[in-house]
């Protein structure tokens, strides 16, 4: 009789927690009958596999198109546990970049705070953001043409090149063409990873500190994408103890910068040191901001266009002419200038093109601070935005041949963000590292053209 009874109870508690799961999933259905229109899926999981499913950079994918197509440019879904409303409409997201702190706010998942660390500049808030993002700025702006960044980034793109020369002449019995396969996407990582490092710790490609930091990034590259269960031996747990090793490496450089007869590498860090506006944890999260911004974006930058390139024999050419007559007016080991990056306005063109179509940044998270009505839409309180850029980037009715390569379409326009052309995203949390990502991207590109053909 009393297992009886505890199979009951325990039947009961657990039909009363599926009905709890179902309510609190459909509930907000009832509650804001006057949000966009769209669907929630199923309990918990709601529709976030059909909108993360894997799909080419330069289509939208399944999930948008089928809900464009059924609801508008604007649609409410469930996504990542929340009731969500997702943004496809370039005024929109113009609208909810540019109110950053006003009417929306930065809100990634919780997991993403587990990796990055609570002073991430990615996902703190308010004062904290702009403190920091500020610093970001004034380190961009004091590096982007400084001659010895650039030298910096000519001397890492002639490494990587000359060393596939060097691999194909030990390997060149390796395939029927006497030559050696390179995977470009793993030496453009290789150069952007070698480029940052430099920048911001002062570290060159051969030290062993390098590569220690270079082994614990990959893991925490890998747990950053991966399902945000903490069990041991799973890629997410594997990640936070990589930042944890990170953190440990970049405080005993710290710690080695602070020692007396330290000498100064004029680097990311030494500026970092003499600031007293940032605590040590935010100095460390800082370097780690960096590392994952400068190598995450400048390596998928430069594999984009050189694979874009590739589908455009045409295109190729004529960036192989630009870079061709910039060599030509310049002596046969004469380092690239911030003058010579100012003339590679073609190359300009297929940088913007490649992120066009190869949309780095496909969305952002956001969440709505309050009730906003903006013109036929209602998006409630509470509730988590997804701007998509790749939607607008992608959108035929502003860009003609969307869904082509076309680098010729940005002659005469501007280089800059509009509301069409949002690659590193916008308003206040504008990506600062972006220039210095088309300059590596530019620089690599010049040395790559020159030494091997399509």
């Amino acid at each position: 009789m009393m297992a009886g009874e505890l199979a009951l109870a325990a039947l009961a508690i657990l039909l009363a927690s599926l009905l709890a799961l179902v309510l609190s999933h459909f509930l907000p259905l009832l509650l804001k009958p006057k949000a966009p229109r769209g669907s929630f899926g199923w309990p918990l999981v709601g529709e976030t596999l059909r909108f993360l499913a894997p799909h080419a950079s330069n289509t939208l994918g399944g999930f948008l198109e089928d809900h464009c197509a059924r609801y508008g440019r604007v649609f409410k879904s469930h996504l990542f546990c929340t009731p969500t409303v997702v943004s496809c409409d370039q005024d929109l997201n113009h609208f909810i970049l540019q109110n950053e702190e006003r009417l929306f706010q930065c809100s990634y998942p919780r997991p993403i705070h587990g990796i990055l660390g609570k002073s991430s500049m990615l996902v703190v808030l308010g004062e904290d953001h702009k403190r920091l993002r500020n610093l970001a700025l004034a380190l961009v702006t004091s590096t982007k043409l400084k001659p010895s960044y650039l030298g910096d980034i000519e001397k890492i793109a002639l490494h990587v090149v000359g060393s596939w020369r060097q691999q194909a002449a030990e390997g060149s019995k390796e395939d029927s063409g006497g030559g050696r396969v390179v995977a470009f996407c793993e030496e453009a990582r290789k150069f952007a990873f070698s480029v940052i490092v430099k920048q911001v710790l002062g570290l060159s490609p051969e030290e062993p500190v390098t590569a220690r930091i270079l082994e614990d990034f990959l893991a925490f590259m890998k747990g950053l994408i991966s399902f945000p269960l903490y069990i041991p031996g799973t890629p997410y747990a594997k990640a936070v103890q990589a930042r944890e090793r990170i953190s440990s490496t970049v405080k005993g450089i710290i710690e080695e910068r602070r020692s007396p007869g330290s000498c100064k590498k004029g680097d990311f860090l030494d500026v970092l040191l003499s600031s007293n506006e940032l605590s040590d944890e935010e100095k460390v999260s800082f370097v780690l901001d960096s590392l994952l911004g400068g190598y995450e974006t400048t390596s998928l930058l430069i594999s984009m266009v050189v694979y874009f390139l590739g589908q455009s024999a045409d295109d190729l050419d004529l960036v192989k002419r630009e870079h061709d007559s910039i060599r030509s007016n310049k002596g046969k080991e004469e380092s690239l200038t911030s003058e010579d990056y100012k003339k590679m306005e073609y190359t300009q063109h297929v940088i913007n093109e490649a992120l066009r179509c190869g949309n780095i940044v496909k969305f952002v998270h956001r969440k709505a601070l309050k009730d906003v009505r903006y013109k036929e839409y209602l998006i409630p309180s509470g509730w988590k935005v997804l701007p998509v850029f790749s939607a607008v980037h992608l959108n035929p009715s502003l860009h003609g041949n969307a869904h082509h390569f076309q680098p010729c379409r940005w002659e005469g326009s501007s280089q800059g963000t509009s509301k069409r052309f949002t690659p590193f995203g916008g308003g206040p949390r504008l990506c600062p590292g972006s220039e210095l990502a088309k300059v590596e991207a530019a620089f690599f590109l010049h040395h790559l053209v020159l030494n091997y053909s399509g």
